[in-house]
């Protein structure tokens, strides 16, 4: 009988070779050193051999154990080969069917349908870190409770916005695995409400018409590069999202029709920018610069790359607008509060400028298009505000009547 040192010691030949333990247990050593048991037995009365596991991941105690259970399915009437190709079969199907499995099945159907960068990270890593506890449990075997008890992990550590977004995140791989025939319910659906509620944090932003004033002098005499200078000067005349700022390219932007026509980065639907004289101003001054690019405004390292997410708030705090008072989302902010509350402008005009999902009376989406012309002269007036508080006496206060 064979003991663990002598296995341990086995030494490679030329040839593959065996020897043996008892009842049909052997070791197979191969010329590349690796060692392997296998059980030879018979079946129907013809002699078979099935290889149980590589050594020395399976322990000679181990590998006895599972011989004895082979020996076992003989006496019963089984072939031991049939059953391990069964299970290896049945575990192959398992291993498919973890909520991991299906998890990064589900990330790389939606990377080829354009989910960006950013969001195929911040996916890989709901599913490989935030649940990495669920990644090996087969999907139908995931319970609500089972799922809270991952999501509660991460409250402890104090994630709660985290937990809600892997709790989301958890609801659309059970409804791809539901869809596939893989899972018969979606567990995430019965813990609405069982989450601790996050804190809502707004983006830091000026709504005070004084402070805007000084925020835009500060942002028109900035002296760094000239890509971000113009940026600075475009972020709050248009109020788009700071990405879709930073990525902007020149083929979506005609000057002469002053329209900037792109596909959002949230909503994944076509928007329309209409651009003030002052923003086709900056843009023509702009385009002998950076023409060569596709990016309005390309990174300083690479003309094939847009600028860097952080250029914008790091120019704000050049300025000396610290992380509480001003960020780059915050022009967002700033539009919506002065259009509605000062100029007095429609929130579904101001919603709909936003990007965001407005619906009309009936529950329709609207299209890019609708009140383009109102939206036009809304955004033409926002800049024209802008200047007056822009080229005001410091300590003048400048308000427009409030629109009927």
């Amino acid at each position: 009988m064979l003991t663990d040192t002598k296995v341990r010691t086995l030494k490679p030949k030329a040839a593959a070779y065996r020897i043996a333990d008892s009842n049909g247990l052997c070791i197979e050593v191969r010329p590349t050193g690796s060692k392997a048991w296998r059980y030879r037995y018979r079946y129907a009365g013809r002699a078979s051999i099935v290889t149980l596991d590589e050594y020395p991941s399976m322990s000679l105690q181990a590998a006895r154990v599972e011989r004895d259970r082979l020996r076992s399915l003989l006496r019963g009437g089984a072939n031991p080969a049939q059953v391990a190709r069964v299970e290896k079969a049945v575990q192959g199907e398992r291993a498919a069917n973890t909520f991991g499995a299906i998890g990064l099945e589900l990330l790389a159907k939606r990377t080829k349908e354009g989910l960006s960068p950013g969001s195929v990270v911040r996916e890989r890593r709901l599913i490989e870190k935030d649940l990495a506890g669920l990644a090996d449990l087969p999907v139908r075997d995931i319970t609500a409770p089972v799922l809270l008890a991952a999501l509660r992990k991460l409250e402890q550590r104090g994630v709660v916005e985290t937990a809600h977004r892997a709790r989301a995140h958890a609801g659309r791989i059970f409804r791809y695995a539901i869809a596939t025939g893989r899972a018969d319910r979606n567990p995430a659906q019965d813990l609405t409400g069982a989450l601790e509620q996050p804190q809502t944090k707004h983006f830091a932003s000026v709504t005070d018409p004084a402070v805007i004033a000084g925020l835009l002098r500060a942002l028109w005499g900035y002296q760094g590069a000239l890509v971000t200078q113009a940026a600075l000067k475009l972020a709050p005349m248009l109020f788009v999202r700071p990405g879709e700022l930073r990525q902007a390219k020149w083929a979506d932007i005609d000057l002469d029709a002053a329209e900037w026509r792109y596909v959002t980065s949230k909503t994944k639907t076509p928007h329309i920018v209409p651009l003030s004289s002052q923003a086709v101003e900056v843009l023509r001054d702009l385009y002998p610069y950076t023409k060569r690019s596709e990016f309005v405004f390309p990174g300083v390292r690479s003309a094939l790359k847009p600028m860097s997410e952080n250029t914008l708030n790091a120019a704000l705090r050049n300025l000396g607008f610290d992380s509480d008072t001003m960020v780059g989302h915050g022009f967002r902010a700033m539009a919506r509060t002065v259009l509605d509350e000062v100029l007095g402008y429609r929130p579904d005009y101001i919603e709909h400028q936003l990007a965001h999902a407005v619906k009309d009376p009936l529950g329709r989406a609207y299209n890019r298009a609708t009140h383009l012309p109102e939206r036009r002269k809304m955004m033409q007036a926002w800049s024209d505000y802008l200047d007056q508080l822009r080229v005001a006496e410091p300590n003048v206060l400048v308000l427009k009547a409030k629109r009927a």
